[in-house]
């Protein structure tokens, strides 16, 4: 009876973690389910345990494009040659099912040397066809700006949450400061996001004092073309009673002129949004709840407008 049991038990587990064909590949997809847990959690848990003391070892050009590489091919669909290809640099795949509404995603993760190479962490919606990124540079550095990040990528479908892994003075100068350097993993990702032509969002964070006037600074970076929802979400806080420096109209600090990532969308005509929170509203629950509502409306015109382009092909 022990044997017959233990049996069952093994062919039990075989059936949970088989997996599927993607529709896309010849090659094994990501199971059908996956480890369930508060994704908000996760990241913030992964912000608080490991990015404060994480340390900081600049990839070299074939590591940054290997893990870029690896992120493009797990978006096309070839999920096994993605993970051989991110298993090449010691990253690896973890699939989780967000408790909270029961989506699936990919996180895309340093499996050997997290804490001490600090290159950071990749999370694709599984459920969705990818339409737009956000961004994460200075998670701990700007306080509570992984979780802003990752309820947006919980609350619009078809996101690629990236996130760097290290506190922006974790490496020599500006090393590990990856809003402002191109020889990054994150920015290597970022790129490779870009390619796609996939917009993104990038959220910071700044001191009170910094611009005791303002609340938010919205920004759409060295170019333009993410304008349309730049003032989508302008006016989605101000309706909400936040006070809102526009960049496009107005002179505000903390524009993002010079973000790398930024300045690689405007180069490719791919929309691009800089926005900035003060510490009061990041650190207040309720406040932040709102700036992510107001976050989500504007993102979810980018997936309205990346299912007309897949209607119109």
């Amino acid at each position: 009876m022990a044997s017959l049991l233990v049996g069952v038990l093994i062919a039990a587990a075989v059936v949970i973690v088989t997996p599927v064909l993607d529709r896309h590949s010849d090659e094994p997809s990501a199971p059908a389910t996956g480890t369930d847990l508060d994704l908000e959690r996760r990241i913030a848990g992964f912000a608080a345990d490991t990015v404060p003391d994480a340390g900081f070892l600049p990839p070299n050009r074939v590591e940054r494009e290997t893990v870029a590489a690896g992120v493009g091919l797990y978006l096309d669909g070839k999920r096994g040659e993605a993970e051989r290809k991110l298993a090449e640099v010691d990253f690896g795949v973890h699939i989780l099912r967000d408790t909270a509404k029961g989506r699936r995603y990919a996180e895309i993760v340093d499996r050997a040397r997290e804490g001490v190479r600090g290159w950071g962490r990749v999370y694709i919606d599984l459920d969705a066809p990818a339409h737009f990124s956000v961004q994460v540079p200075h998670p701990v550095a700007d306080a509570y700006s992984e979780t802003l990040g990752a309820a947006v990528l919980r609350g619009v479908p078809g996101g690629v949450l990236v996130v760097a892994g290290a506190h922006r003075a974790a490496g020599e100068g500006n090393a590990a400061d990856v809003a402002h350097r191109t020889d990054t993993v994150f920015h290597a990702v970022c790129a490779e996001l870009v390619a796609r032509g996939l917009p993104g969002i990038q959220i910071h964070g700044f001191a009170d004092k910094t611009s005791r006037a303002h609340d938010a600074v919205v920004s759409t970076g060295a170019g333009d073309e993410g304008r349309p929802q730049a003032v989508t979400l302008a006016r989605a806080l101000t309706d909400d009673g936040f006070r809102v420096c526009r960049a496009w109209s107005s002179k505000c600090p903390l524009a993002g002129r010079t973000n790398k990532q930024g300045r690689l969308a405007a180069d490719d005509g791919v929309p691009f949004i800089h926005v900035e929170f003060s510490r009061t509203v990041r650190e207040d629950a309720a406040r932040s709840r709102r700036v992510v509502e107001a976050m989500t409306t504007a993102v979810a015109e980018w997936k309205g407008a990346a299912r007309e382009a897949r209607a119109g092909g």
